[in-house]
């Protein structure tokens, strides 16, 4: 993953949302002292502009100062009023019905200007005409008394000046201030990205790690750089792996050895069973010569023997599948055949639906499928009731099997255990009876056989109509899963 895609592919990931953290703190900032700095800017020239045009109104105003004589004449106001035009802006005189102006037309006086000039004092206002800033400036003019003492003369003077020229240094900050906002949001940009990189390479990193230790290599390390919190994760991160590794190192060996044992107690129990098995088929010939308890005893001491056998069998079985030594031996197999033959074998063919369409062929180990065949449908009849029916489904590349009773069927509560090993639904079943291993072994000899990258399953359920249902599905022309680089 390059630093420029988003975390996790997600827009929501740690890298967008320090992106926009970074490029909101930047815009926020930018606008906030961009926006002081503009209107502190703008009141700052405005208020020069207009400080300099009172000043400059004033100092034309004692030129003409004071009033000698009221009320004027038109041609006096239109020479007070060209006197005190300049390049800057040019002026209005009023005097009641009277009116002087220069060379252009104004637009009309506000009223609020008026009435502040009429009450005597030096007011201002700033307006805009045709979309352009203008600065309006208004006074009295003042006649000298008999007696010295100077009173409004009723004579209104206005300087209309334009701000055009102040407008363009406001916009200028403007442009100047959105600019620095831009360039600010794009520093912010990349001061994110680069934080961005500083923080999601060691999280990246640990998720690697992380990944690597789920998947089984215990030996993942994480290079721990610097001393600030990140470099704390990576250390508690080795600390947590190599205490694992030694964990599970512990179990492994433990497991190894459990398995070991039992694989090795079984082939031990193998010749004294042999030796026992003669014995016991002798004692079935005289069985029912012998009288009472000993018959009994005989008979039964024969069927535990059986048992016996049959459990150190299946140990072997297990003991090959945790070593992984267990192989499938192949051969191009009529399924119908093969599976009316298990049930004939056991005596079951009679008491057994079948149905079993012909022209199914598939290349398996006939067998493990003779093995699971055999252990669902003995299950049948141990813990579930009559009738039972064996059911063949072909598909293109899949065979399905379906053994089905009419028992009370499983419990929910162990449907998540049926293939444990050593497992027994006693609750579940009108009765409990064999090792435990039989559908163990059943779901590992389904998992042998792949095809595809897929392994042959064995579920089990309920009929909705009542009893249980085990679905075996096998694939037609299968290969080894230990061949094929399948995991159990």
């Amino acid at each position: 993953m390059t630093p420029w895609r988003w975390a996790g592919g997600r827009a929501s990931g740690l890298r967008v949302r320090l992106l926009l953290a970074f490029a909101l703190l930047g815009v926020t900032t930018t606008a906030v002292v961009a926006s002081g700095s503009y209107f502190q800017a703008r009141t700052v020239i405005l208020q020069q502009a207009q400080d300099a045009a009172v000043a400059s109104l004033t100092d034309q105003l004692t030129k003409v100062y004071p009033v000698r004589r009221l009320p004027p004449s038109q041609e006096e106001l239109d020479t007070l009023a060209h006197r005190l035009s300049d390049r800057e802006g040019y002026a209005v005189v009023l005097y009641r019905d009277m009116r002087a102006q220069g060379a252009q037309v104004p637009e009309p006086l506000t009223p609020e200007l008026r009435q502040a000039v009429g009450d005597g004092l030096i007011a201002w206002q700033r307006v805009s005409r045709d979309g352009e800033p203008v600065l309006l400036i208004g006074t009295q003019l003042e006649i000298d008394r008999p007696d010295g003492t100077p009173v409004p003369s009723g004579l209104e003077v206005y300087s209309v000046r334009s701000l055009a020229s102040e407008q363009q240094s406001i916009d200028r900050l403007a442009t100047l201030a959105w600019l620095t906002g831009g360039l600010s949001l794009v520093l912010a940009v990349l001061l994110a990205l680069l934080a961005a990189r500083g923080v999601l390479r060691p999280v990246r990193e640990l998720g690697r790690a992380a990944r690597q230790l789920g998947e089984g290599d215990l030996t993942t390390r994480l290079a721990v750089r610097g001393a600030d919190e990140l470099a704390d994760v990576a250390r508690t991160f080795n600390d947590t792996a190599g205490t694992l590794e030694r964990q599970v190192g512990e179990l492994r060996r433990m497991e190894a050895d459990a398995r070991r044992f039992v694989a090795d107690v079984s082939h031990e129990l193998r010749t004294p069973l042999a030796a026992m098995t003669a014995v016991t088929d002798v004692l079935d010939e005289e069985a029912d010569r012998l009288p009472g308890d000993a018959g009994r005893a005989a008979r039964l001491v024969s069927q535990e023997t059986q048992t016996l056998t049959q459990l150190v069998n299946d140990l072997i079985e297990v003991s090959r599948f945790d070593s992984g030594t267990a192989r499938l031996s192949l051969d191009d197999v009529d399924v119908a055949a093969a599976v009316t033959a298990t049930l004939r074998v056991r005596g079951w063919a009679d008491r057994v639906r079948a149905e079993l369409p012909s022209g199914v062929h598939a290349r398996l180990d006939p067998r493990r499928l003779d093995v699971i065949v055999a252990n669902l449908v003995g299950n049948a009849f141990r813990h579930g009731a009559e009738p039972v029916s064996v059911r063949l489904r072909a598909e293109p590349d899949w065979i399905t099997i379906e053994v089905r009773d009419q028992g009370p069927g499983l419990d929910p509560e162990v449907l998540p255990h049926v293939f444990d090993r050593f497992y027994k639904a006693d609750t579940a079943r009108t009765r409990s009876e064999g090792s435990g291993l039989g559908l163990a072994i059943a779901w590992e000899n389904a998992r042998l056989h792949q095809h595809a990258g897929q392994s042959g399953s064995l579920l089990a359920g309920n009929d909705p109509t009542g009893g249980a249902v085990f679905t075996l599905r096998l694939p037609r022309v299968a290969t080894d899963a230990a061949d094929a680089g399948g995991v159990r």
